[in-house]
């Protein structure tokens, strides 16, 4: 959110538009927003594990699936997919300012020479990940009622995502940059709050 805290410039298209909303963000900002996500998501990773002891007992193929897609978001989320992030945005600033021609198509080379290899692997051991424990909350693997399915990821990322139909502001911009972020919270609030009737159970 420290990033994506800007206004969007209407008159350019795809990337650049994206881009021009983090325009404001100065090094120590990207520097510091690198470093709470690199360790932000580490972090993230690791409490995951706490969703893979409720499946644990009940399935230990899902289970096993599910510890596979925590290594990988550990792993490639980190410095594999956030810190890359960062990087290519201070690229993009910095040749701006500086004036240097072509500055997207060389942003975009690095995207594709440094960022995607890892990006992809990242989002394959998401889907592992997601797909894993979305599964075993609707098949009853857990704990859990099964409604809670929709105390995962993709469905916070989603609602993230849906702010942006309130237009071009700084805080949906924030909210937008920040969407894993935003999913992790709704995943493990909702799954905190329904933790009684878990134990219940």
């Amino acid at each position: 959110m420290m990033i994506g805290w800007g206004i969007q410039d209407e008159t350019k298209k795809g990337l650049v538009r994206m881009f021009s909303a983090y325009r404001h963000a100065e090094n120590s900002t990207l520097f510091a927003a690198a470093l709470l996500g690199m360790f932000g998501i580490f972090l993230e990773g690791l409490f995951y594990f706490g969703i893979y002891r409720l499946m644990a007992e009940r399935s230990q193929k899902q289970a096993h699936n599910f510890r596979t897609g925590i290594i990988g978001y550990i792993v490639f989320g980190p410095c594999g997919f956030h810190v890359p992030i960062c990087m290519m945005l201070f690229l993009y600033r910095s040749l701006t300012e500086a004036g240097a021609e072509n500055v997207l198509e060389t942003v975009e080379q690095f995207a594709d020479y440094f960022i995607a290899p890892s990006l992809i692997l990242f989002w394959i051991f998401f889907l592992i990940l997601e797909g894993t424990q979305i599964s075993a909350f609707l098949k009853g693997k857990t704990p859990y009622p099964k409604r809670c399915f929709v105390f995962s990821l993709p469905v916070g990322m989603l609602i993230a995502k849906l702010f942006n139909i309130f237009g071009n502001h700084a805080f949906v911009n924030a909210i937008d940059c920040a969407w894993i972020s935003v999913g992790n919270i709704w995943m493990f609030a909702g799954l905190l709050f329904m933790m009684k009737k878990a134990q219940a159970e």
